[in-house]
C-alpha cells in the first residue's frame, strides 16, 4: 500500500472505532445522570398536571385526561381493582379495558419476557391509572358548548366481559339528552385494536361532535440513549417521518407540535415496542406532540378529526385503530400493505442505510426460516455477500499481491529519495503505472464492507427478532454483548465485574475476532513509516476491546468475515508467488500466475528464451553490468520480477 492509501485506511479504522465504539464508551464511563427522586414535597399540583383542562392535555378543547399522576399512589395490582374492566384475553395478548374512562392501560405482551429466562416476567406495555407511570390509549368525542360528552370520570357499560379475537365488545353510554356514544372494540390475532367510534342522535337537536384518539405516557421512561436509536415520540404525517425524542419537547405551557395530516400514524415508540394511533386513511386529521409538567413529564400523542355534524334521529360513525405490541417488521409491513397504513415499518429504526438495513433483514429472516437459527443465517448471509462481492474482492486482493511483489522495489525507492517526498512519490506513480497497479484498490472491500457492517449492526440492535435469539454454545442472545468475561475466567469465577471495567471484561467471542483481525493484518506488508506500523499493530487490540461490548451476533459476523477474507487473500497471494508480509515467495511456491507478473516488470528476460545453462546465465550478467553503468546512482535491485 501507498501512503496516501495507508493513510486512507487508518482514517477509516479510526472513524469506524469513533462511531461504533463511542457509545459503549459512554454508557460505561459517562452513564447520564439519574433522574431526582419523586419525593412527597415535590407532589405535583392540578395546576401543573394535565389534569385539569382540556388545553393541557394539548389539544384545545380535548377532554382532561383525569386524575393521573406519574408518580402514582398504588401498586400496579391494587390499580387494576378500582374501576370495573373487561377482560382481554388473545393468545399473542392479555390485560384489560378500563371502563372508567373507557382507556386501555393494561396490556401485556404474552409472547416476549424480560429476560432470557423463560420464568421471567412478561412484557407489561400499558399500565393502569393509578399505579406508577401509567400508561394508556383512549378514544371519545369533544363537542360544541351545550353537548354533554364521555370524558376520563365516565363509566361505560359493556357488553361483553371478555374481549377475543373473533369476539368484539361494544361500549355504550348515553347523555341526558339521547345522544347515544358508542365504542366497538376489535382485536385481531396479534397487535392491532379497531376501534369503531359512533354517535347515535335521539334527542330533537342537531350536534356536533369531533372524534379524537390520544396516548398519553406518565413519568420518563427508562431509555438506552444511543443516537443510533430513536426512542420517544414518532408519527408519519402526510408520508413524512417525524421524530421527537423525550428530551426535546418542549415543556413550556401552551406549546405543542401540530402536524395536520391525511392518513398516517403517530404514537410513542421505545426499542421495540410501540403505541401508535392509526385514523382512517382517508380522513384529514390534526395530530399533535406535547409534554407537559416537568417535575413528573407527562407525554400526550393526539389527533383529532374535523367536527361532524348529525341531524336528530341520524347517526355517524368512523373507525381508527390502536397498535399496541412488539415491532416486528413482517408483521408491520403486512399491517402497511392490507390497511394501507403509509410508511409504518419506518417505526423499526433501520436508519440511514434504510435501503440496505431492511433486505439484509429479510436475507437474515429467509436464511432463518430454511436453517432454523439466526446464528447460522448471519455466517450464511456474510458468505452469500462474499459470493456477489467476489469479483471485486479479487481484482482488489490481486492489486494488492501486485503492490507486495513490489515492496522491496518501493524500499529500494525510499532509501534513495531520502526526505525528498515529490521525488518519492513521482518514483512510485511512474511504477504502479508502469505495472498497471492501482495503490487504492486495497481499500475497495473495506470501503463496502461499512455500509454492510453498518446496516448488520442496526439489524441486530433494532429489530425485535434478534432480540433474545440464540446461536451455540454460550450464545443465548445474539443481540446482547458474549455473556463471558475476561476478568471472570469467562464464567469459571462468580464476580460482579465493577462498572469501569467492562471495557476489558471482554469474551471469546471478541478474542476470536480479534484475533482473525491480527492475522488477516499479517498478511499484508508492514508500513514503512514506523509510527504508522505500531498504530496499524495495535488496531486489532482496540477492535477486540471495543467489539467486546457489541451484540454478540455483530461479533461473530467479523470473525466469520475475517476467516473468509483471510482465506481468499491467502489462495490469491499463494497464486501470485507473493510471501506473507511481501515480497516474493520461494521459487518453489511460484506459480503461473507469478511468472507472467515476472515477465510483464522483467521483459528483458525474454530475448534470450533459447540460450540454457552457463551461456545463457553470462548473458543475463552482462545485461546486468550494463545496466549499472547506465544508472550508476542506483544500486540494482535482487528483485528479478521488478526490474526495468
Amino acid at each position: 500500500m501507498s501512503e496516501n492509501n495507508r493513510n486512507l485506511a487508518l482514517a477509516i479504522g479510526l472513524s469506524m472505532l469513533v462511531l461504533f465504539g463511542w457509545p459503549f464508551i459512554q454508557g460505561h464511563f459517562f452513564p447520564a445522570p439519574p433522574k431526582p427522586a419523586q419525593t412527597q414535597s415535590q407532589a405535583p399540583t392540578p395546576s401543573s398536571t394535565a389534569t385539569t383542562t382540556g388545553e393541557q392535555a394539548g389539544v384545545p378543547g380535548l377532554p382532561s385526561t383525569g386524575d393521573v399522576n406519574a408518580a402514582g399512589t398504588v401498586s400496579r395490582d391494587e390499580a387494576l381493582t378500582l374501576a370495573p374492566r373487561v377482560t382481554i384475553n388473545t393468545p399473542r395478548l392479555s390485560g384489560s379495558i378500563n371502563l372508567r374512562g373507557a382507556r386501555l392501560d393494561d396490556l401485556i405482551l404474552n409472547d416476549y419476557h424480560q429476560t432470557i429466562e423463560d420464568t421471567s416476567p412478561r412484557i407489561d406495555l400499558l399500565q393502569p391509572t393509578g399505579g406508577v407511570n401509567p400508561y394508556f390509549a383512549q378514544f371519545g368525542w369533544t363537542g360544541d358548548a351545550g353537548l354533554e360528552v364521555p370524558n376520563s370520570d365516565t363509566v361505560w357499560s359493556a357488553d361483553h366481559q371478555e374481549l377475543d379475537v373473533g369476539q368484539p365488545v361494544t361500549l355504550s353510554w348515553t347523555n341526558s339528552a339521547g345522544v347515544k356514544f358508542e365504542q366497538v372494540i376489535s382485536l385481531d390475532e396479534n397487535f392491532m385494536f379497531s376501534v369503531t367510534q359512533r354517535v347515535v342522535n335521539n334527542s330533537g337537536d342537531a350536534v356536533s361532535a369531533t372524534p379524537y384518539g390520544r396516548i398519553f405516557r406518565g413519568g420518563m421512561p427508562k431509555t438506552l440513549g444511543f443516537y443510533i436509536l430513536h426512542e420517544g415520540l414518532i408519527g408519519v404525517f402526510d408520508g413524512k417521518l417525524h421524530e421527537r425524542k423525550y428530551k426535546d419537547l418542549p415543556d413550556e405551557p401552551g406549546m405543542k407540535e401540530s402536524f395536520p395530516t391525511t392518513g398516517g400514524w403517530m404514537g410513542i415508540t421505545d426499542k421495540y415496542w410501540l403505541v401508535a394511533l392509526v385514523p382512517d386513511q382517508q380522513d384529514a386529521v390534526t395530530g399533535t406532540f406535547r409534554q407537559t409538567d416537568t417535575v413528573n413529564p407527562q407525554y400526550h400523542v393526539n389527533y383529532v378529526m374535523t367536527p361532524q355534524t348529525i341531524a336528530p334521529g341520524d347517526s355517524f360513525e368512523r373507525t381508527g385503530r390502536l397498535f399496541a405490541g412488539a415491532k416486528e417488521t413482517t408483521l408491520l409491513d403486512s399491517y402497511s400493505e392490507k390497511l394501507n397504513i403509509t410508511n409504518f415499518d419506518l417505526a423499526v429504526d433501520f436508519g440511514w442505510f434504510y435501503f440496505l438495513t431492511k433486505p439484509i433483514f429479510y436475507v437474515i429472516h429467509w436464511l432463518h426460516s430454511v436453517l432454523g437459527n439466526f446464528g447460522l443465517a448471519i455466517l450464511a448471509m456474510t458468505t452469500l455477500f462474499k459470493l456477489i462481492l467476489f469479483p471485486l474482492a479479487q481484482k482488489s486482493y490481486k492489486s494488492m499481491s501486485k503492490m507486495k511483489l513490489l515492496q522491496p522495489k518501493i524500499v529500494e525507492m525510499r532509501e534513495r529519495a531520502g526526505d525528498d517526498k515529490q521525488k518519492l512519490q513521482s518514483e512510485m506513480m511512474d511504477l504502479y503505472k508502469k505495472e498497471k497497479v492501482n495503490p487504492l484498490a486495497g481499500c475497495l472491500p473495506v470501503l463496502v464492507q461499512i455500509p454492510i457492517f453498518f446496516s448488520l449492526y442496526k439489524v441486530l440492535f433494532v429489530t425485535i427478532e434478534m432480540r433474545h435469539a440464540p446461536f451455540f454454545g454460550w450464545i443465548h442472545d445474539l443481540s446482547a454483548p458474549d455473556p463471558l468475561g475476561l476478568l471472570t475466567l469467562f464464567g469459571l469465577i462468580p464476580w460482579d465485574v465493577p462498572t469501569i471495567l467492562h471495557i476489558v471484561n471482554i469474551g471469546p467471542w471478541p478474542l476470536i475476532m480479534g484475533c482473525t483481525m491480527w492475522f488477516q493484518q499479517k498478511l499484508n506488508p508492514p508500513p514503512a513509516d514506523p509510527i504508522q506500523a505500531k498504530v496499524f499493530g495495535l488496531m486489532p487490540i482496540f477492535f477486540t476491546f471495543i467489539l467486546g461490548g457489541f451484540p454478540a451476533g455483530l461479533v461473530i459476523y467479523w470473525a466469520w468475515n475475517n476467516s473468509l477474507s483471510i482465506l481468499q487473500q491467502y489462495v490469491i497471494m499463494r497464486q501470485m508467488g507473493v510471501a506473507i508480509g511481501g515480497g516474493k515467495a520461494d521459487a518453489s511456491d511460484k506459480s503461473t500466475a507469478t511468472k507472467s507478473v515476472e515477465d510483464k516488470s522483467a521483459p528483458e528476460k525474454a530475448a534470450p528464451k533459447k540460450a540454457s545453462g552457463k551461456k545463457a546465465s553470462g548473458k543475463k550478467s552482462a545485461g546486468k553490468k550494463a545496466g549499472s553503468k547506465k544508472a550508476a546512482p542506483a544500486k540494482p535491485s535482487n528483485d528479478d520480477s521488478t526490474t526495468d
